[in-house]
């Protein structure tokens, strides 16, 4: 395990569809965070009432700018009439949306959490004791 936290982040526009209407722009901050390697998280502007945070694994961003990647709650893949674009599609109880992001600025901010820790070493920076402590009840008796 590592010691050297870091956090990255990034800010991008994506353009939430919706059928018969005018795409609508949604700020999204990106994070990718050592304390949880295999994960990255997207958090959209929700207007005033503050962000909604998705988190999924770092490995569907990275399948989901080549093909198709994902099953149930997170989908990503190229969209299908502009290679620059990626399709990110979001299901919960609560309803449904898909946006359109920039292939290139997920590409970036990918290469930046693969600067920080590369592909198949993020086994290095979980702490178990940690995890475990969080999982365990304090009173085991």
């Amino acid at each position: 395990m590592r010691n050297d936290h870091v956090t990255l982040r990034s800010t991008a526009v994506f353009d939430l569809l919706a059928p018969q209407a005018p795409a609508v722009p949604v700020q999204v901050e990106l994070r990718y965070d050592t304390r949880d390697p295999y994960a990255v998280v997207a958090a959209f502007r929700t207007g005033r009432a503050g962000w909604v945070e998705w988190v999924f694994a770092r490995d569907l961003l990275a399948d989901g700018l080549i093909a198709h990647a994902g099953e149930g709650d997170v989908t990503i893949r190229p969209a299908v009439d502009d290679p620059e674009v990626v399709a990110i599609e979001l299901s919960s109880p609560s309803g449904h949306a898909v946006f359109e992001a920039s292939a290139q600025e997920l590409a970036d901010f990918l290469d930046r959490t693969y600067d920080v820790v590369v592909p198949g070493n993020e086994n290095l920076w979980v702490d178990v004791d940690d995890a475990l402590t969080r999982l365990l009840p304090f009173d085991m008796g």
